[in-house]
């Protein structure tokens, strides 16, 4: 389990890339070269990841875009076949994939999981999605239940599935919500160890839920998405809390990476693609998700969470700089605790190079990452 915790290797700060499976990626932008999220496109990010020792690949679970010009996140890969095919293709790299519980059978989950496991010899990971997207759960014909319900029905799902994973055969499972009878499922996950599980809850309930049972919370706060330093607090305050509770936890973060050889090239790049190029009408429609409406909010107020959302929320805190300035922001992160980054690019293939070639190498010199 130490291994797979630590992916596999000696890194004390880990790097993924977030959101590939979906078009746009994490940049609801209109600019030509956004992310296609297409099947060859995927595939060669993950062997180019890969091959530069990036950690880790994390979906999007998306089943319904949001309009637009661009219709953000309209074309979706389902996240644990797309992550099945990458572990096949490839040999280090910790593919996740992200599942609503309340719309896979947990057996069924099971299953795919381990044979995900097992193709990618160990190299899965789990993230559990609680659900909160009500047109997507329409879509399903599945009522969304209550907040608190929500994070009950998920501790009965992935309690099943741990029990799915374990020596048991032929065993009963009566929760509240899920009632299962002669449990079977073989083979179990591959080398005796489960999959890593990570979270990414924000409220309370949502914390404490993956305290409890993931190894890797997933965490941005709208005041951690502006200051390197507010992430560190933040991580601190995390970690205090699984002590209270006897536990550890692994802290992650996300972010968006605009690297350019000057700042102000770097600058002008991410105001052009995110700001200036921003697909509003696809904006407008997260922020009715949550209730946020020109109709119900004063203007200048929509405009300033608007602006926001397209600078913060969407792809979390902007890493913009040259590759000293980010390498420096990364090693920040990682020395207040930050066990990884999960980063996100307007295109992830003709970007990752440079920040390949030129800000893991001063990682490693910062102690950060294992010489590759």
């Amino acid at each position: 389990m130490r291994e797979r915790l630590a992916m596999y290797n000696a890194n004390a700060l880990k790097i993924g890339m977030f959101g590939a499976n979906c078009s746009s990626g994490r940049s609801a932008t209109t600019v030509p070269e956004r992310w296609s999220a297409s099947w060859p496109d995927c595939l060669a990010l993950a062997q180019m990841a890969d091959e530069a020792g990036i950690d880790f690949m994390l979906p999007i679970g998306r089943w319904k875009g949001y309009g637009g010009d661009t219709d953000f996140h309209g074309e979706t890969l389902e996240t644990i076949t797309w992550a099945t095919g990458l572990l096949a293709a490839t040999e280090h790299i910790t593919v996740f994939g992200t599942v609503h519980a309340p719309l896979f059978h947990p057996l069924i989950a099971a299953k795919e999981i381990v044979t995900a496991d097992h193709v990618g010899q160990g190299r899965f990971g789990l993230n559990i999605v609680a659900g909160w997207n009500e047109g997507e759960f329409e879509m399903f014909g599945v009522q969304q239940r209550d907040h608190e319900q929500r994070y009950a029905y998920a501790q009965e799902w992935i309690d099943a599935i741990k029990q799915a994973w374990g020596p048991q055969d032929d065993f009963d499972f009566d929760g509240q919500f899920i009632k299962l009878r002669k449990i079977r499922a073989k083979p179990k996950p591959y080398g005796g160890a489960r999959p890593l599980i990570m979270n990414a809850g924000s409220t309370g309930t949502g914390q404490a839920f993956a305290l409890r049972n993931c190894d890797a919370y997933f965490t941005a706060t709208s005041t951690s998405r502006l200051s390197v330093d507010a992430t560190a607090k933040m991580v601190t305050d995390i970690k205090s809390d699984a002590e209270k509770v006897g536990r550890e936890i692994e802290v992650y973060t996300i972010g968006q990476v605009t690297c350019r050889a000057s700042q102000k090239e770097a600058e002008e790049y991410y105001r052009h693609a995110i700001i200036e190029s921003a697909d509003w009408g696809a904006i407008d429609s997260m922020l009715k998700n949550r209730g946020i409406t020109r109709q119900n909010t004063p203007a200048e107020e929509y405009d300033a969470k608007q602006r926001y959302f397209a600078s913060n929320a969407i792809g979390g805190y902007p890493f913009v700089g040259t590759p000293d300035k980010i390498a420096e922001e990364f090693a920040s992160l990682g020395r207040a605790g930050v066990r990884g980054i999960a980063v996100s690019f307007v295109n992830y293939l003709d970007e990752l190079p440079y920040f390949r070639d030129e800000v893991l190498p001063r990682l490693e010199r910062a102690g950060m990452r294992e010489k590759h």
